[in-house]
């Protein structure tokens, strides 16, 4: 089944909606890469990708335990597509639409600050709720926001979380529970993230260089992404964007380490082909992970060449 996709709301360093983070993609713009506030434990301040805070949406009407960054990414992201979001709640019904959204740190960051408040003043502030920090709280302030009463949940699977909310949100639909999805992802910056890449030895000394000699690791950034699936046949209209085939693999090889030869990638990508009946010599272009760490950006390229897309255009969005 395919599945059709509305035009998108996006926010992050690059810009603050589709078309500005667009045209900083035309142009190589990378302003909103700036070492983060964020230091490393080890008292590094890292590059780091930052949303301006004045991009950033009031959420004072969701509940107090909802008013967190994470979520204010995910708002100004909604506020983009929530004309024809809310032509569909009203002519579908709140219970026949869906949430499924990515994310790994959710609003971690609050819970970072609710601890240094206790370490220095003694108990957590009045303002912190542990169901900020939760998987499910990005998802769940968009269905509150929208006033969604259809499946909500959020997923967590490291970089491939948001891609795999297209996937569950594609299950849904075939199902028949629902008959539109609001699927995409979001990330804020915080402590946890930036230590743990740099505990791995992961992070880049500057801005990160994917695919080059000289790459030597990520630059972590935030931002939010939301499209609107829904069934290809319901539509009336030619679809501009569709999701034709996709696949998920865990190859188990490492905790943190790609297979060298990137065989869960490879097969991951041979499975959507696949899915969608397309081969690969079909394709027009590739926008590759390209982490810029020596391990991915190697495997990566040698798992394309394998597919037999050697030929076909390709670029990494990370240093951006």
């Amino acid at each position: 089944m395919t599945v059709t996709l509305s035009e998108p709301g996006a926010i992050c360093a690059s810009g603050h909606n589709c078309e500005t983070i667009w045209q900083a993609a035309l142009t190589g713009e990378q302003a909103g890469l700036r070492a983060s506030a964020f230091v490393t434990n080890d008292g590094t301040s890292l590059f780091a990708g930052q949303v301006a805070d004045d991009k950033l949406p009031n959420i004072d009407s969701l509940p107090p335990a909802m008013r967190t960054r994470n979520n204010q990414l995910v708002a100004a992201a909604l506020q983009q597509i929530k004309e024809p979001l809310q032509a569909l709640i009203n002519k579908l019904g709140s219970d026949r639409v869906g949430v499924i959204l990515g994310t790994s740190t959710s609003g971690i960051a609050s819970g970072e600050e609710a601890l240094a408040h206790d370490e220095t003043k003694g108990g957590l502030p009045d303002s912190f709720y542990y169901a900020m920090q939760e998987m499910l709280a990005p998802a769940e302030s968009v269905a509150e926001l929208m006033g969604i009463t259809g499946p909500v949940y959020s997923l967590s699977t490291a970089c491939s979380s948001s891609a795999r909310a297209f996937m569950s949100g594609r299950s849904l639909l075939r199902s028949g529970m629902v008959d539109a999805v609001v699927v995409g992802g979001v990330d804020s910056l915080c402590q946890l993230t930036l230590n743990g890449f740099k505990a791995l030895e992961s992070t880049s000394t500057g801005r990160c260089n994917p695919f080059s000699a000289n790459r030597d690791g990520i630059t972590i950034g935030e931002a939010a992404g939301l499209f609107i699936a829904t069934r290809t046949e319901d539509n009336l209209q030619p679809p501009l964007v569709t999701l034709t085939g996709a696949c998920a693999t865990s190859d188990a090889h490492h905790m943190s380490a790609p297979h060298p030869e990137g065989r869960g990638a490879l097969a991951a990508m041979q499975g959507a082909l696949s899915d969608a009946e397309l081969s690969a010599e079909q394709l027009s272009y590739i926008n590759l992970h390209g982490t810029a760490t020596p391990l991915n950006d190697k495997m990566e390229a040698f798992a394309v060449n394998e597919l037999g897309a050697s030929q076909v255009p390709a670029s990494s969005t990370k240093a951006l």
